[in-house]
């Protein structure tokens, strides 16, 4: 599931514009709702559209004394396999943004939030995206087992990296627009692509990505930075931090990142200590098993454009 957002945009001293995006999947939508102060009163009707799998809500309220030192929070979202954004933007044009969780679903409203709290929000979310987001971990992980000894590996990763952050700020900041779907879509046939190339390289035809894996993880990084940047416009940027936002948000993902290639690489490790002796056929497993996701995504993926 993709995070919730709720977003309270305050007008006066009391009055605040409302919207909730529900994520879901067709026509199933997560039983959460905002739990706002019971001096908080909707004093304008709930509006409601679709936005793709999406329900967007939206409303007015008015709070006595307004929402500063105040408890607000999601409702049901301990249930829930997903987390919730939250962006309160006061009259003054300050913002305060805060993740909720199922450990943590209500939050407290800071009469003067700092820039640290955007900061930390951010970097959260970008360790979580890109630890959730498989179809990035997949195709760093084929990458992983192509390209052989330290250096090269070292600079791929770096290539992919420098690549993907190019994209992310171009994107977030309003340099270039590409449509999300096209670009979900090519990057599922990316992981496709360094699937095939395994494949290769174990029968004895090296492919670009073994010759030349910088440019290979280069090119296709730029797309993974379109995808990125897809998910942080759709979560929400603070109108006075993007820059901030955006920079924290991509130190999130890198960290994920070496936290996903240290993982392997202790699994690598673990496996060596233990002189495990796979069947000679063992190789394969990883290479299909990532092809054939990957072709399931390309399909799928493609046949939303039609859907």
């Amino acid at each position: 599931m993709k995070p919730g957002y709720l977003e309270l945009t305050q007008t006066d001293a009391e009055r605040y514009e409302v919207l909730f995006k529900l994520p879901g999947r067709a026509d199933l939508s997560l039983g959460i709702a905002p739990l706002l102060p019971d001096a908080c009163a909707a004093v304008a009707p709930v509006a409601t559209r679709r936005a793709g799998d999406a329900r967007i809500q939206t409303w007015a309220i008015r709070c006595r004394g307004g929402l500063a030192g105040r408890e607000v929070g999601v409702s049901g979202i301990s249930t829930t396999p997903t987390d919730v954004l939250v962006r309160l933007e006061r009259a003054d044009g300050s913002v305060q943004m805060e993740l909720l969780t199922p450990s943590a679903p209500t939050f407290v409203v800071r009469a003067a939030p700092g820039r640290l709290a955007v900061a930390g929000t951010y970097l959260r979310l970008g360790v979580e995206h890109i630890l959730l987001g498989i179809d990035h971990l997949l195709f760093v992980l084929a990458l992983l087992i192509l390209v052989e000894g330290r250096r090269r590996l070292v600079g791929t990763i770096t290539a992919f990296t420098v690549a993907h952050s190019l994209t992310l700020a171009a994107a977030v900041l309003g340099f270039v627009a590409v449509p999300q779907a096209p670009v979900e879509a090519v990057i599922a046939l990316s992981i496709v692509f360094v699937a095939g190339e395994i494949l290769h390289a174990r029968e004895g035809r090296a492919g670009v990505t073994q010759r030349s894996p910088w440019i290979v993880a280069f090119v296709f990084g730029l797309l993974h930075g379109f995808g990125f940047a897809g998910a942080l416009l759709e979560m929400g940027l603070p109108e006075r931090a993007i820059p901030l936002a955006l920079l924290f948000f991509n130190v999130g993902v890198e960290v994920g990142q070496l936290l996903f290639i240290a993982a392997a690489g202790a699994a690598v490790v673990a496996a060596r200590r233990l002189r495990l002796e796979p069947p000679t056929w063992a190789w394969r497993i990883p290479a299909y098993g990532i092809g054939s996701l990957a072709a399931f995504w390309l399909i799928e993926r493609v046949a939303g454009f039609f859907g």
